[in-house]
């Protein structure tokens, strides 16, 4: 199944974001289960948030694999919301 995580940074949390983008990085490297991933921009273009789409078996291995992101660890987001979507174009 596919899941997408939408997660919204908390505000004034940039350098937090930053610090952490490496570790998020080799997270979404060495998990093997991301299909597309990417920031959320704001109106200046700054990144805010993040779009991951995950293929996993069970929604509760997205839950894990989400409390496991350097990002969430690093307390970065106000909120994730973590839904099953279906892919219909691309």
């Amino acid at each position: 199944m596919r899941v997408a995580l939408v997660c919204k940074d908390k505000p004034d949390s940039l350098n937090i974001r930053l610090e952490n983008r490496a570790a998020h990085l080799e997270h979404i490297r060495a998990s093997g289960v991301v299909e597309m991933a990417g920031p959320f921009l704001d109106t200046a273009g700054t990144m805010c948030g993040s779009l991951v789409i995950l293929e996993v078996e069970t929604l509760a291995q997205a839950q894990d694999w989400a409390a496991a992101d350097p990002y969430a660890k690093a307390g970065l987001f106000q909120s994730v919301e973590i839904t099953e979507w279906k892919k219909v174009i691309g």
